[in-house]
């Protein structure tokens, strides 16, 4: 729960949901998380879903096998070029302008793109998660690759949040979520804060969070 030898403090939280065009945008899931992963072979699939509800059970959210309205709101598509992004039948249903942002992602070599889609309250109510697996995406470890995609989608973070840095860590040889992350995480389910945020004060209100969990966790 720690940047070098500080608590995360109201600042470095603020950071993290204080988009690129200087707005600051929080919003959490506000229905439990449906799951369904393609392109995967089954081995794949346990690594993903356990990833998830790894994630889940951090900040206390629910996973469903289905969601009423939705059928499955956390869907995963794990493919070799974007192009097949097109070749998926009502896929432009799920993502607006679904030709554009392949162009897009393919002119940017990106390997990643999740889109949300939210609630009337706000909240997160759905998240569809892309991955290209380019050279770099194949050599990360199924269980790293997992795990950072189900922390980047378990709540609306800044486009900035983890661009210079990754919200996962090294602990004895093995990957884990970083502290300071998990805590973030934590505090932003707290059942009294809202689902979605626009004023930069609830950064302050998740730091309160934060430093209390710290006070009282045993040491």
């Amino acid at each position: 729960m720690r940047i070098g030898e500080r608590l995360m403090d109201a600042s470095d939280i603020e950071r993290l949901f204080r988009r690129e065009d200087g707005s600051y945008l929080f919003s959490r899931w506000g229905r439990p998380l449906a799951p369904v992963v393609f392109g995967v072979e089954e081995e794949t699939l346990g690594v993903i879903k356990g990833a998830v509800e790894a994630v889940c059970a951090l900040c206390g959210h629910q996973i469903s096998e289905t969601d009423p309205e939705l059928g499955a709101n956390f869907m995963w598509f794990v493919m070799r070029d974007w192009q097949e992004m097109l070749d998926v039948p009502n896929m432009d249903k799920l993502v607006p302008d679904l030709a554009d942002l392949v162009t897009r992602l393919r002119d940017a070599d990106a390997n990643q793109y999740r889109a949300f889609r939210f609630d009337e309250d706000g909240a997160i109510q759905a998240c569809f998660v892309f991955l290209r697996m380019d050279k770099a995406l194949s050599e990360m470890p199924a269980e790293s690759l997992a795990l950072n995609q189900a922390v980047q989608s378990i709540l609306l973070w800044s486009d900035l949040a983890f661009r210079d840095s990754s919200p996962l860590a090294i602990a004895d040889g093995t990957t884990v979520l970083r502290p300071d992350v998990a805590a973030v995480i934590r505090a932003a389910y707290d059942p009294v804060l809202p689902v979605m945020a626009q004023d930069a004060s609830h950064a302050m209100r998740l730091a309160a969070r934060v430093s209390q969990a710290e006070r009282t966790a045993p040491h």
